[in-house]
């Protein structure tokens, strides 16, 4: 299943919060997308795996992506080298991405910057044909490289190097993260006894998310807006891509 872009990230929900509104717009575009969680979010302060597992794809079905799919790694213990690499390589040439989108290369949570070092390490050792994978039928799979990477942004402020709009889903987005029951404000969601509040938790950080896309959606002259960052130049065949 070859897809167009794969969002690989540290935990269900950080797709949601940084990038929503950006792969909807590309699957409204016709482009195949997928997302890759690394964990299951196992140490979050609210919720449940099991629980959170069904949130993600949840959150998926409303977005519309071609597939979501979960590594298995250990939430806050998973580190940058070779067993974690090639945990990852695998679903890299089963999916075939042009473009990976991962986490912040810096940020609040320290799985963030991790977990964007170790795809984008990930991504490139999948292209050397002598690291050796098979798929689920044990059948070896063909190397395969991304041609970009690219860096959402997250907690902490980072200037993009570029801005895509998404004000059209806008809304959409804020409906993908209300998926996550367990972790955003949900009025409804029936909290357990011992279940605290968090950072995100509360009505107000959805003003923050909000007051985020603004930003950035201000910084290109649009309502609202999800930034980038790359360790690349990028190159245009046509200058008038720019809005």
């Amino acid at each position: 299943m070859k897809l167009d872009i794969l969002a690989i990230t540290a935990h269900p929900d950080d797709v949601e919060l940084s990038c929503a509104g950006t792969l909807l717009s590309q699957v409204q575009q016709g482009k195949k997308v997928g997302i890759l969680d690394l964990t299951r979010g196992e140490l979050g302060t609210r919720g449940t795996p099991e629980g959170r597992i069904q949130e993600a794809l949840d959150a998926a079905e409303i977005m519309g992506v071609t597939v979501r799919d979960n590594v298995g790694l250990a939430d806050g213990f998973f580190s940058n080298d070779e067993k974690h690499q090639r945990a990852i390589i695998p679903f890299i040439r089963k999916y075939q991405p042009d473009i990976v989108i991962t986490n912040a290369i810096e940020d609040r949570h320290p799985d963030h910057g991790r977990a964007a070092q170790l795809v984008a390490d990930s991504c490139f050792y999948s292209g050397l044909r002598m690291i050796e994978t098979t798929d689920e039928q044990g059948n070896p799979q063909a190397a395969w490289r991304p041609r970009q990477v690219f860096h959402v942004i997250q907690d902490r402020f980072i200037k993009p190097d570029f801005v895509v709009d998404i004000t059209p889903y806008m809304d959409i987005k804020i409906k993908a993260m209300l998926a996550f029951r367990s972790q955003f404000h949900v009025p409804e969601y029936k909290e357990k006894v011992d279940e605290p509040q968090s950072y995100i938790s509360t009505p107000e950080f959805f003003d923050f998310i909000r007051a985020r896309a603004q930003e950035f959606g201000h910084s290109i002259g649009v309502q609202y807006g999800e930034g980038f960052t790359t360790r690349r130049m990028l190159g245009v065949q046509d200058i008038s891509v720019f809005i």
